[in-house]
């Protein structure tokens, strides 16, 4: 019998919110989270963040003060998380840090994504062994370099039931489907909350908006929810994946008719998260969708969702074992885990890279 490892996964999200941190447990193919923690960003760090999401003055050298500062409160998290969980630093084999995702460009010659939060740092700071930088082998193969976490998916829930989805709400909306034999499909659907907080942020002054509740004031202004559902990307065949870069303020503002109320625009653009998702998980014909990430605590988003895509069962992640906030900080852990046991992180038939890949570089305590 195998020996129960223990590691940490750190992520902070296309909201940028802060660093999600969880102590996943693996025990003979077994994935328990024993600890979660999440460490929010200052408002000044939030805000030098999303600044570098797009082009500006002096970006090499915010990049590199900003890359050390985000590492610190990576490293802040593990700390915590650790603490939490009752554990010193040499009971976990490593840590799994996503970072901060800065910019993804998937097309062109010359893909490329970026995530900071220096893991020299955080394996400094820590004393634990740190895996990072996922994503780009599987680009160097060809793919996307997301979404990762369909394989995750396979290996925590696939076993629930047959031909479900799991959808990861984030700032980008991502979604998993799983047939009955396991095989796997995955991509981005398109924007989830990222458009929201901002509208929220820029009209309210509020991060987001709790339980949909700005959003239920409004009502879906038609010729916007038409303009929006037009962009190509929805029309993409897979695989695919994007990023707030896209889907930004700057895709916005430009369908925007000066008579629209503000509340308006915020229903319209939940409306669109959620016939975005709902269009992919009704072509794909699924029984049952178990959403994670922010817009799981959505109430009107979900509601929005079960309406959308009924007589299919729409629930959490919770029903099938992971609290819906932790699950793309599992991803993490269980992809370090992969990568320190030489095993593959990606899924080409998700990715489209031109095979299966060990994701990841070591950073050495």
């Amino acid at each position: 019998m195998s020996q129960a490892q223990y590691f940490i996964g750190l992520i902070s999200g296309t909201s940028v919110d802060g660093v999600d941190a969880v102590v996943l447990k693996i025990d003979d193919g077994e994935l328990q989270i024993i600890a979660s923690h999440c460490e929010h960003y200052s408002d000044t760090l939030r805000k030098d963040v999303l600044s570098l999401a797009q082009p500006g003055d002096k970006e090499i050298d915010r990049l590199g003060v900003i890359d050390q500062q985000v590492a610190d409160v990576f490293a802040q998290a593990a700390k915590v998380v650790l603490h939490r969980a009752g554990l010193s630093p040499d009971t976990i084999k490593a840590i799994g840090s996503h970072g901060q995702t800065i910019r993804h460009r998937p097309s062109g010659s010359h893909p490329f994504t970026l995530q900071i939060g220096d893991p020299n740092r955080i394996a400094e700071r820590t004393g634990i062994t740190t895996v990072a930088d996922f994503r780009r082998r599987d680009m160097a193969a060809g793919g996307q370099g997301a979404p990762l976490a369909p394989a995750f998916h396979r290996a925590a829930f696939g076993a629930a039931g047959a031909d479900c989805a799991i959808v990861n709400i984030g700032g980008i909306a991502n979604a998993t489907f799983i047939d009955q034999e396991g095989r796997l499909l995955g991509y981005d659907t398109g924007p989830g909350n990222t458009l929201m907080d901002f509208w929220i942020r820029q009209h309210r002054g509020q991060s987001f908006d709790e339980d949909g509740a700005w959003a239920r004031t409004g009502t879906v202004d038609d010729t916007l929810l038409t303009r929006l559902l037009q962009d190509p990307y929805f029309d993409l065949c897979a695989p695919k994946s994007t990023g707030p870069e896209y889907f930004s303020p700057s895709w916005l503002e430009p369908k925007l008719d000066a008579h629209i109320a503000a509340e308006q625009v915020q229903r319209t653009l939940l409306e669109t998260t959620a016939i975005t998702i709902a269009n992919q998980c009704l072509a794909r014909g699924v029984g049952r969708v178990a959403i994670c990430g922010g817009g799981a605590r959505n109430s009107f988003l979900m509601e929005r969702l079960a309406a959308l895509m009924a007589p299919a069962q729409v629930t959490t992640t919770e029903d099938f074992g992971i609290d819906p906030d932790w699950v793309e900080a599992a991803c993490f852990a269980w992809l370090a885990h992969r990568t320190l046991a030489g095993l593959p992180g990606n899924e080409p038939t998700v990715t489209g890279a031109s095979g299966l890949r060990v994701l990841g570089a070591i950073y050495p305590a």
